[in-house]
């Protein structure tokens, strides 16, 4: 089978290199001396532990398997590489498959050899690596360490059981004792005395002693690491490893005191410490001398490993030889059928080498294939047709400014464009397979009445996250479904609302202004001149009286002048103005109105300027900060501590500029959001919902948009008024502030 040779292009030392790894002789050789040396490897790893890996043999025995393997994998390569070379010899075309299935099959017949290895490995590592190692020594040696390290738990324990109630009595005095401070010690050592401790301490948490009670026995006294005082402070008790000497320290929180830590000693039996040491040492160094089991293990499973691989190699090699023998001649009718059924009807079979019984299927094979690619060329030249039809269809929908869905008889989405999937924040997918409920649940009702009835129309407002739209849905059934049309409307809806409130404002305004004056001055007149003849008795409720009038008058006034704003609000005269002027006129005036608050402004503010109406950007300047201190004085009056801030801040970026006004107050609601700059929709109680409608309309007309958000911090909220830089309007970097 002699494939390799289309390889021998390329460098010469690789060329030869293919052609050596090529040679069966090569082959054959290497596989011999593979094989001597894996049953070289096995006789010495099975000789006795005299001679054998427990001796200096192991060593020897591990060269000489690394070595075996290393002969192993070239052998693996040679015949990766005639893989490699039968793969590509066929052309990519399916025989190759043909050839890997019967590589595989006699690489699955080498698993039964492979599984007899095993069970001689089983039994190889049974009765040597057992018989050279005693459990007995091992059980002797590691329970020598428990018994000892069970002896110094014990302690612990007992620590623990005892320091937890003396700490408790301690806390239970802790008033006594401050009160009468040359009783502690007296105190200390009857408890230390009671809980046998030969020395207890209470000291602080820089070691030093504020309280001692010793006996004769007590050992020196050892000051407390850091990570004691910390472990101590988290309500442990922390009891350090010992250092030296056969003595036990804990240490324990006294939570009745400042500053104030337990500190006992316990004795251990003199001597068990070195007992200890010494038995853990004995397990450390009869492990260090188990290690040699752990190479011996290595010695078997590479012999295992090694044999394994000598096998399934033979089995593969003998698996390319028999592939190569037999299949040729059905290689190139596979390799063709495998192009047909990846689409390329082209194939043809050579069938002029091949015996008769072969021809005869071959030349039927030539004859499908060759009707076959008719017909898909005709197939295919009516697709073309329809594909165009349809991409002029979707393109017409995609472009148009309504939203369109397509729903099938079960009524899931077929079809939707990209003004239905804008509108209704449809998955990437465009919704398509899914049910109507599950992405647009407001439609529901609407198409279950047009699959009665024909038709339907309605306006449905629409919620994603925090912004609702106002659609006007047309639902019509077409031939295998419905198809739903919609426009949005929300802008129309809001123009409409507001050009209704401006005539409202305008009505109320005219209405209600008039009466206000003559009110207040007649209030004012009965309280100067009548107060003088009310009784004592009647005083303070003729003064309450007079002054809710005088007040409420006051705040209708203000209301009405509202509303006369914002039904008369001007067209705005455009000059150069500059905007950090007016942020910080801003900022200085809601100072002065809110004494209470903390009203910051970000410096160093940079030098921009604005084609604007400074009166009006002023006004909605003013109409934002106090929305905020409002905000702010709401959630005081909840919470009284919290600290009252405003910050503003003028950003400069891509032609644009921004003044930025920061609350900590009550936030923003989830809920129709977007509607709070509508007219008279406000959270909160005496506000009229014109605040920020008049904002809004004053961006408008500059071309601007105002933005509300949540606070960065999370809490209160955050109003964005972005206008455009004026024309080759000079931007200056902000100047150092200094203080």
């Amino acid at each position: 089978m002699a494939l390799h040779n289309h390889n021998a292009s390329g460098p010469p030392v690789v060329a030869g290199v293919r052609r050596a790894l090529g040679s069966r002789l090569i082959l054959g050789i290497g596989y011999g001396v593979a094989v001597g040396l894996t049953v070289l490897a096995i006789i010495l790893a099975a000789s006795p532990p005299q001679t054998g890996p427990l001796g200096p043999a192991s060593r020897f025995i591990l060269t000489l398997l690394g070595l075996n393997l290393v002969l192993i994998l070239i052998l693996m390569t040679a015949v990766g590489l005639r893989i490699a070379d039968l793969l590509k010899a066929r052309a990519q075309d399916a025989g190759a498959r043909l050839h890997v299935r019967f590589v595989r099959l006699f690489a699955l017949a080498a698993v039964a050899p492979a599984l007899v290895v095993f069970i001689f490995y089983g039994v190889l590592v049974s009765r040597g690596v057992e018989s050279w190692f005693s459990a007995r020594v091992q059980t002797v040696v590691e329970n020598a360490a428990t018994v000892f390290r069970s002896y110094v738990d014990e302690q612990t324990r007992y620590i623990a059981e005892h320091v937890a109630p003396m700490a408790a009595d301690l806390n239970r005095e802790a008033g006594a004792l401050q009160e009468r401070p040359d009783q502690v010690n007296s105190f200390l050592g009857q408890l230390a005395s009671y809980h046998a401790f030969p020395a207890a301490y209470l000291i602080d948490r820089q070691g030093r002693i504020l309280a001692r009670a010793e006996n004769e026995d007590a050992p020196p006294y050892v000051p407390p690491p850091k990570a004691g005082f910390d472990a101590a402070d988290q309500r442990e008790i922390y009891v350090p490893d010992f250092g030296g000497g056969d003595v036990m320290w804990a240490l324990y929180r006294l939570e009745a005191y400042d500053d104030v830590y337990l500190y006992i000693a316990r004795p251990l039996r003199k001597g068990i410490i070195n007992y200890l040491r010494t038995a853990e040492g004995s397990l450390v160094a009869y492990r260090d001398v188990a290690q040699n089991r752990e190479r011996i293990q290595t010695i078997f499973a590479l012999s295992y490993a090694e044999t394994a691989l000598l096998v399934l190699v033979g089995a593969v090699w003998l698996g390319l030889g028999a592939a190569n023998a037999i299949s040729a001649p059905v290689a190139r009718l596979v390799q063709a059928a495998g192009r047909v059924s990846s689409g390329d009807l082209s194939a043809r079979v050579d069938a002029e080498a091949d015996p008769d019984e072969i021809a005869v299927l071959s030349r039927a094979f030539n004859s499908m294939t060759r009707d076959l690619q008719e017909q898909q060329e005709a197939l295919k030249r009516a697709g073309d047709e329809a594909e165009s039809r349809r991409q002029f269809i979707e393109t017409v929908l995609a472009e148009v400014s309504a939203g369109v869905i397509g729903l099938d008889p079960e009524g899931r989405i077929s079809v939707a464009n990209r003004q239905a999937a804008l509108l209704l924040d449809l998955p990437g997918d465009h919704g398509r397979g899914r049910k109507l409920s599950e992405v647009a649940p407001e439609f529901a009702g609407l198409a279950e009445g047009a699959g009665r009835g024909g038709e339907a129309e309605e306006e449905i407002d629409v919620v994603r996250g925090r912004e609702t739209r106002r659609l006007r849905v047309r639902a019509s059934q077409s031939e295998g479904g419905l198809v739903l049309t919609f426009d949005d409307i929300t802008r129309l809806v809001t123009a409409q609302r507001n050009a209704a409130w401006r005539d409202v404002a305008r009505r109320i305004a005219h209405e209600i202004k008039n009466p206000l004056t003559p009110i207040q001055l007649s209030a004012e007149r009965l309280r100067k001149k009548y107060r003088k003849d009310i009784a004592e008795t009647e005083l303070e409720t003729f003064d309450r009286c007079t002054d809710t009038i005088v007040r409420q008058v006051g705040d209708i006034g203000r209301m009405v002048d509202e509303f006369s704003a914002f039904a008369r609000m001007p067209a705005p005269k455009f000059a150069r103005v500059e905007a950090d002027e007016l942020i910080r006129a801003a900022v200085f005036a809601q100072r002065v109105a809110s004494p209470d608050l903390i009203v910051e402004l970000e410096e160093p503010t940079p030098h921009v300027e604005l084609l604007a109406d400074g009166r009006m950007l002023s006004q909605a300047l003013t109409n934002v900060l106090k929305n905020a201190a409002e905000a702010v004085e709401a959630r005081r009056a909840h919470s009284p501590r919290v600290k009252g801030r405003i910050r503003a801040r003028l950003t400069v970026g891509d032609g644009h500029v921004a003044f930025e006004v920061e609350d900590n107050g009550i936030g923003l609601p989830d809920k129709d959001r977007d509607r709070l700059t509508e007219p008279y929709v406000t959270t909160r109680e005496k506000g009229t919902g014109l605040g920020l409608a008049i904002v809004k309309r004053i961006l408008e007309d500059h071309g601007g948009e105002l933005e509300l958000a949540d606070a960065r911090d999370g809490q209160g909220a955050l109003a964005i008024l972005r206008l455009q830089a004026a024309p080759a309007a000079r931007v200056d970097a902000p100047a150092a502030v200094t203080a």
